[in-house]
């Protein structure tokens, strides 16, 4: 399993996201276009809280970018 390293400014961006729950945009490397608040992180996935519906796990490896929503 990977080290989690909260050093990381990538990491702590997304603790910022979990903690302020601001709508993220997460696009997939497959084009897909994923809504909602990060509910928490770890070395491996992310989960997603979506307007509707049960939390998603999006494996760190699908992300091509998350971006919070103005």
């Amino acid at each position: 399993m990977p080290e989690f390293n909260t050093d990381l400014p990538s990491v702590r961006k997304l603790q910022t996201y979990i903690k302020d729950k601001p709508t993220v945009k997460i696009q997939l490397l497959t084009e897909d276009m994923l809504e909602g608040q990060m509910l928490w992180q770890d070395p491996n996935c992310i989960c997603l809280q979506p307007p509707q519906g049960e939390p998603i796990l999006v494996w760190r490896e699908a992300i091509a970018y998350i971006q919070a929503k103005s």
